[in-house]
Protein backbone atom coordinates (compact mmCIF):
# COMPACT_ATOMS: atom_id res chain seq x y z
CA UNK A 1 0.00 0.00 0.00
CA UNK A 2 1.30 3.34 -0.75
CA UNK A 3 -0.30 6.74 0.43
CA UNK A 4 -0.64 8.86 -2.18
CA UNK A 5 -3.34 12.01 -1.51
CA UNK A 6 -4.31 14.96 -3.25
CA UNK A 7 -2.12 16.90 -1.16
CA UNK A 8 0.96 14.93 -3.09
CA UNK A 9 -0.12 16.10 -6.04
CA UNK A 10 -0.76 19.85 -4.79
CA UNK A 11 2.33 20.40 -3.78
CA UNK A 12 4.57 17.59 -6.17
CA UNK A 13 5.85 15.58 -2.77
CA UNK A 14 6.16 11.73 -2.28
CA UNK A 15 4.51 11.81 1.04
CA UNK A 16 2.11 13.60 2.44
CA UNK A 17 3.73 15.14 5.63
CA UNK A 18 4.75 18.90 5.85
CA UNK A 19 7.54 20.05 8.31
CA UNK A 20 6.54 22.66 10.64
CA UNK A 21 7.97 26.08 9.54
CA UNK A 22 9.32 26.77 13.35
CA UNK A 23 11.27 30.07 13.63
CA UNK A 24 15.12 29.29 14.94
CA UNK A 25 14.74 25.71 13.85
CA UNK A 26 13.40 25.22 10.18
CA UNK A 27 16.57 26.18 8.46
CA UNK A 28 17.08 25.80 5.19
CA UNK A 29 19.19 22.61 5.74
CA UNK A 30 16.22 20.93 7.30
CA UNK A 31 13.88 22.37 5.04
CA UNK A 32 15.90 20.53 1.91
CA UNK A 33 16.61 17.40 3.99
CA UNK A 34 12.61 16.80 4.26
CA UNK A 35 11.68 17.65 0.91
CA UNK A 36 15.03 14.68 -0.24
CA UNK A 37 12.85 12.99 1.77
CA UNK A 38 10.29 12.91 -0.14
CA UNK A 39 8.12 15.22 2.53
CA UNK A 40 7.66 19.43 1.89
CA UNK A 41 10.49 21.32 3.66
CA UNK A 42 9.60 24.15 5.33
CA UNK A 43 12.11 27.37 6.44
CA UNK A 44 10.81 28.92 9.29
CA UNK A 45 10.59 32.82 8.95
CA UNK A 46 9.91 33.86 12.41
CA UNK A 47 11.67 37.62 12.63
CA UNK A 48 14.36 37.18 10.50
CA UNK A 49 16.14 40.10 8.77
CA UNK A 50 14.96 39.75 4.83
CA UNK A 51 18.41 39.39 3.92
CA UNK A 52 18.59 36.32 6.24
CA UNK A 53 15.48 34.76 4.73
CA UNK A 54 16.59 35.78 1.46
CA UNK A 55 19.99 33.47 1.68
CA UNK A 56 17.91 30.54 3.72
CA UNK A 57 15.22 30.32 0.10
CA UNK A 58 18.21 30.26 -2.34
CA UNK A 59 20.47 27.81 -0.06
CA UNK A 60 17.81 25.20 -0.06
CA UNK A 61 17.09 25.87 -3.43
CA UNK A 62 21.07 25.14 -3.96
CA UNK A 63 20.39 21.81 -1.89
CA UNK A 64 17.54 20.91 -3.20
CA UNK A 65 15.79 20.89 -6.59
CA UNK A 66 12.53 19.44 -4.99
CA UNK A 67 9.45 21.73 -3.56
CA UNK A 68 10.34 24.29 -0.79
CA UNK A 69 8.36 26.17 1.30
CA UNK A 70 8.44 28.93 3.61
CA UNK A 71 6.69 29.52 6.91
CA UNK A 72 5.81 33.34 7.77
CA UNK A 73 4.06 33.88 11.11
CA UNK A 74 1.42 36.62 11.01
CA UNK A 75 1.77 38.37 14.48
CA UNK A 76 5.00 39.79 14.86
CA UNK A 77 4.19 42.79 17.05
CA UNK A 78 1.61 44.14 19.42
CA UNK A 79 1.45 47.52 17.29
CA UNK A 80 -0.49 47.06 13.90
CA UNK A 81 2.04 49.64 12.20
CA UNK A 82 5.10 47.86 13.01
CA UNK A 83 3.80 44.38 12.44
CA UNK A 84 2.28 45.18 9.12
CA UNK A 85 5.51 46.36 8.26
CA UNK A 86 7.90 43.54 9.61
CA UNK A 87 5.63 41.11 7.65
CA UNK A 88 5.38 43.12 4.99
CA UNK A 89 9.03 43.14 4.39
CA UNK A 90 9.40 39.55 4.43
CA UNK A 91 6.35 38.60 1.85
CA UNK A 92 8.25 41.08 -0.28
CA UNK A 93 11.17 38.80 -0.23
CA UNK A 94 9.03 35.92 -0.87
CA UNK A 95 7.18 37.26 -3.81
CA UNK A 96 10.52 38.29 -4.98
CA UNK A 97 12.34 34.56 -4.13
CA UNK A 98 8.92 32.93 -5.32
CA UNK A 99 9.48 29.45 -3.35
CA UNK A 100 7.01 27.07 -3.99
CA UNK A 101 4.90 26.96 -0.91
CA UNK A 102 4.42 29.45 1.49
CA UNK A 103 2.21 28.67 4.73
CA UNK A 104 1.13 31.51 7.17
CA UNK A 105 0.15 31.07 11.12
CA UNK A 106 -1.22 33.44 13.88
CA UNK A 107 -3.27 35.67 12.17
CA UNK A 108 -5.41 35.97 8.48
CA UNK A 109 -3.41 35.97 5.48
CA UNK A 110 -6.26 37.07 2.83
CA UNK A 111 -5.15 40.52 2.41
CA UNK A 112 -1.55 39.00 1.21
CA UNK A 113 -3.23 35.87 -0.97
CA UNK A 114 -4.26 38.01 -4.93
CA UNK A 115 -0.14 38.55 -4.81
CA UNK A 116 1.16 35.22 -4.02
CA UNK A 117 -1.59 33.69 -6.21
CA UNK A 118 -0.32 35.67 -9.16
CA UNK A 119 3.22 34.69 -8.17
CA UNK A 120 1.98 30.89 -8.32
CA UNK A 121 2.88 30.07 -4.56
CA UNK A 122 1.25 27.63 -3.03
CA UNK A 123 -0.58 29.20 -0.43
CA UNK A 124 -1.52 26.85 3.19
CA UNK A 125 -2.78 29.33 6.26
CA UNK A 126 -2.39 27.89 9.30
CA UNK A 127 -6.41 28.06 11.16
CA UNK A 128 -7.60 27.15 15.09
CA UNK A 129 -11.04 27.27 13.83
CA UNK A 130 -13.69 26.22 11.22
CA UNK A 131 -14.69 30.24 10.34
CA UNK A 132 -11.21 31.37 9.29
CA UNK A 133 -10.71 28.14 7.43
CA UNK A 134 -13.55 29.00 5.25
CA UNK A 135 -12.63 32.44 5.31
CA UNK A 136 -9.33 31.49 3.65
CA UNK A 137 -10.72 29.20 1.39
CA UNK A 138 -12.29 32.29 -0.15
CA UNK A 139 -9.77 34.41 -0.43
CA UNK A 140 -7.44 31.60 -2.39
CA UNK A 141 -6.10 29.15 0.05
CA UNK A 142 -4.82 26.20 -1.92
CA UNK A 143 -4.72 23.80 1.13
CA UNK A 144 -5.44 24.41 5.29
CA UNK A 145 -3.82 23.38 7.26
CA UNK A 146 -5.62 22.73 10.59
CA UNK A 147 -3.86 22.94 14.07
CA UNK A 148 -4.92 21.81 17.65
CA UNK A 149 -3.46 23.14 21.12
CA UNK A 150 -1.73 20.04 20.92
CA UNK A 151 0.69 21.59 18.39
CA UNK A 152 4.36 23.80 20.23
CA UNK A 153 4.35 27.39 19.41
CA UNK A 154 0.92 29.48 18.71
CA UNK A 155 -1.74 27.95 19.42
CA UNK A 156 -5.62 27.94 19.45
CA UNK A 157 -8.47 26.09 21.70
CA UNK A 158 -9.75 23.42 20.48
CA UNK A 159 -7.09 19.98 19.87
CA UNK A 160 -6.30 18.14 16.57
CA UNK A 161 -8.91 15.11 16.92
CA UNK A 162 -12.55 17.41 16.99
CA UNK A 163 -11.14 20.63 15.40
CA UNK A 164 -9.65 18.54 12.02
CA UNK A 165 -12.84 16.85 11.03
CA UNK A 166 -15.24 20.12 11.18
CA UNK A 167 -12.85 21.79 9.06
CA UNK A 168 -12.89 18.60 6.27
CA UNK A 169 -16.85 19.28 6.41
CA UNK A 170 -16.40 22.64 5.92
CA UNK A 171 -14.00 23.42 2.47
CA UNK A 172 -13.24 21.84 0.00
CA UNK A 173 -9.64 22.41 -0.46
CA UNK A 174 -7.43 19.79 1.21
CA UNK A 175 -6.55 19.96 5.15
CA UNK A 176 -3.62 19.14 6.59
CA UNK A 177 -3.70 17.86 10.44
CA UNK A 178 -1.36 19.48 12.57
CA UNK A 179 -0.47 18.84 16.83
CA UNK A 180 -0.38 16.22 18.11
CA UNK A 181 1.14 14.16 15.59
CA UNK A 182 4.85 12.75 15.33
CA UNK A 183 4.44 9.15 13.92
CA UNK A 184 2.43 6.71 11.70
CA UNK A 185 -0.41 6.54 14.12
CA UNK A 186 -0.89 10.41 13.86
CA UNK A 187 -0.68 10.51 9.94
CA UNK A 188 -3.13 7.00 9.50
CA UNK A 189 -5.55 8.80 12.29
CA UNK A 190 -5.93 12.46 10.42
CA UNK A 191 -6.09 10.60 7.23
CA UNK A 192 -9.12 8.49 8.82
CA UNK A 193 -10.73 12.39 9.99
CA UNK A 194 -10.76 13.35 6.17
CA UNK A 195 -7.08 15.14 5.87
CA UNK A 196 -5.03 15.11 2.88
CA UNK A 197 -1.72 14.99 5.12
CA UNK A 198 -0.26 16.23 8.19
CA UNK A 199 2.17 18.73 9.70
CA UNK A 200 5.39 17.46 11.79
CA UNK A 201 7.00 19.82 13.85
CA UNK A 202 7.90 18.67 17.03
CA UNK A 203 9.51 15.64 15.81
CA UNK A 204 11.95 17.42 13.59
CA UNK A 205 12.81 19.43 16.07
CA UNK A 206 15.28 16.36 16.90
CA UNK A 207 16.29 15.37 13.10
CA UNK A 208 19.86 14.72 12.58
CA UNK A 209 19.91 17.93 10.21
CA UNK A 210 18.11 20.18 12.56
CA UNK A 211 20.44 22.89 13.54
CA UNK A 212 19.65 23.99 17.10
CA UNK A 213 21.37 23.56 20.63
CA UNK A 214 21.52 19.91 21.16
CA UNK A 215 20.55 20.95 24.69
CA UNK A 216 17.19 21.70 23.29
CA UNK A 217 17.14 18.18 21.71
CA UNK A 218 17.98 16.54 25.28
CA UNK A 219 15.29 18.32 26.78
CA UNK A 220 12.83 17.28 23.97
CA UNK A 221 13.83 13.63 24.21
CA UNK A 222 13.60 13.84 27.94
CA UNK A 223 10.00 15.28 28.03
CA UNK A 224 7.28 13.47 29.48
CA UNK A 225 3.23 13.20 28.67
CA UNK A 226 2.58 16.10 31.05
CA UNK A 227 5.73 18.66 30.48
CA UNK A 228 4.21 21.38 28.13
CA UNK A 229 2.39 23.81 29.33
CA UNK A 230 0.13 27.02 27.53
CA UNK A 231 1.91 30.51 28.45
CA UNK A 232 1.11 34.09 27.61
CA UNK A 233 -2.40 33.12 27.99
CA UNK A 234 -3.31 37.03 28.73
CA UNK A 235 -1.93 38.14 26.12
CA UNK A 236 -4.59 36.24 24.07
CA UNK A 237 -1.72 34.42 21.90
CA UNK A 238 -1.19 31.42 23.71
CA UNK A 239 2.34 29.98 23.23
CA UNK A 240 2.75 25.87 24.43
CA UNK A 241 6.03 25.23 25.37
CA UNK A 242 8.26 22.73 27.62
CA UNK A 243 8.13 23.59 31.12
CA UNK A 244 10.69 25.50 32.54
CA UNK A 245 12.22 28.42 34.95
CA UNK A 246 10.82 30.99 31.97
CA UNK A 247 7.63 29.12 31.91
CA UNK A 248 6.97 29.40 35.58
CA UNK A 249 7.79 33.29 35.33
CA UNK A 250 5.06 33.37 32.64
CA UNK A 251 3.06 31.30 34.78
CA UNK A 252 2.82 34.10 37.30
CA UNK A 253 2.23 36.95 35.26
CA UNK A 254 -0.50 35.45 33.19
CA UNK A 255 -2.17 34.55 36.74
CA UNK A 256 -1.83 38.58 37.23
CA UNK A 257 -2.81 39.67 33.87
CA UNK A 258 0.68 41.20 32.88
CA UNK A 259 0.37 40.50 29.50
CA UNK A 260 2.56 43.45 28.00
CA UNK A 261 5.14 42.19 30.60
CA UNK A 262 5.01 38.88 29.15
CA UNK A 263 5.41 40.10 25.90
CA UNK A 264 8.73 42.32 26.83
CA UNK A 265 10.01 39.19 28.26
CA UNK A 266 9.24 36.90 25.86
CA UNK A 267 11.82 39.10 22.77
CA UNK A 268 14.47 37.21 21.86
CA UNK A 269 13.95 34.28 24.75
CA UNK A 270 12.90 31.53 21.30
CA UNK A 271 16.59 32.31 19.81
CA UNK A 272 18.14 32.04 23.52
CA UNK A 273 16.88 28.29 23.83
CA UNK A 274 17.39 27.39 20.27
CA UNK A 275 21.06 28.94 18.96
CA UNK A 276 22.27 29.67 22.75
CA UNK A 277 20.91 26.45 24.27
CA UNK A 278 19.49 28.24 27.70
CA UNK A 279 16.40 25.97 28.23
CA UNK A 280 15.71 27.24 31.83
CA UNK A 281 15.36 30.93 30.87
CA UNK A 282 14.88 30.69 26.82
CA UNK A 283 11.44 29.50 24.94
CA UNK A 284 11.23 25.85 24.49
CA UNK A 285 8.76 26.11 22.11
CA UNK A 286 7.05 22.28 21.53
CA UNK A 287 4.65 20.28 21.39
CA UNK A 288 2.93 17.74 23.23
CA UNK A 289 4.31 14.93 20.76
CA UNK A 290 7.37 15.61 23.05
CA UNK A 291 6.84 12.63 24.59
CA UNK A 292 6.86 10.15 21.89
CA UNK A 293 10.39 11.95 20.77
CA UNK A 294 13.06 9.74 21.93
CA UNK A 295 15.85 9.58 19.56
CA UNK A 296 17.63 11.93 16.99
CA UNK A 297 17.76 10.90 13.35
CA UNK A 298 17.88 11.90 9.98
CA UNK A 299 14.56 13.69 8.09
CA UNK A 300 14.60 11.32 5.67
CA UNK A 301 14.16 8.42 8.19
CA UNK A 302 11.94 10.68 10.06
CA UNK A 303 9.46 10.43 6.94
CA UNK A 304 9.69 7.21 6.02
CA UNK A 305 9.14 5.57 9.63
CA UNK A 306 5.59 7.64 9.80
CA UNK A 307 4.93 6.78 6.72
CA UNK A 308 5.43 2.92 6.89
CA UNK A 309 3.81 2.63 9.96
CA UNK A 310 0.52 4.61 8.60
CA UNK A 311 0.68 2.23 5.71
CA UNK A 312 0.59 -1.14 7.95
CA UNK A 313 -2.29 0.84 10.15
CA UNK A 314 -3.89 1.30 7.49
CA UNK A 315 -3.41 -1.42 5.48
CA UNK A 316 -4.75 -3.62 8.45
CA UNK A 317 -7.62 -1.47 9.09
CA UNK A 318 -10.13 -3.67 7.66
CA UNK A 319 -9.41 -6.79 9.86
CA UNK A 320 -8.63 -4.36 12.89
CA UNK A 321 -12.21 -3.50 12.60
CA UNK A 322 -14.14 -6.80 12.14
CA UNK A 323 -12.26 -7.90 15.83
CA UNK A 324 -13.31 -4.59 17.53
CA UNK A 325 -17.01 -3.65 16.40
CA UNK A 326 -18.90 -6.19 17.33
CA UNK A 327 -21.86 -8.10 15.31
CA UNK A 328 -25.67 -8.19 16.11
CA UNK A 329 -24.97 -11.74 16.66
CA UNK A 330 -22.72 -10.51 19.78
Amino acid sequence: MTIHTKLCDLLSIEHPVIQGGMAWVATAELAAAVSEGGGLGIIGAGRMPTDVLRKQIRKAKALTDLPVGVNIVLYQHPDRAINDQIVGDLMAVVLEERPDVLTTGAGNPTVYLPALKDAEIKVGPVVSAVALAKRVERAGADFIIVEGLEAGGHVGELTTMVLVPQVVDAVSVPVVAAGGIGDGRGLAAALMLGAEGVQVGTRFMCATETKIHDRVKQRIIKAGDRDTILTGTSTGHPVRVIKNRLSREFEELDAKQQADEIINQGTGKLRLAMEEGDVEMGSLMAGQIAGLVSEITPAAKIIADIVEQAEKLLSGAPNFLETKIPTAAN
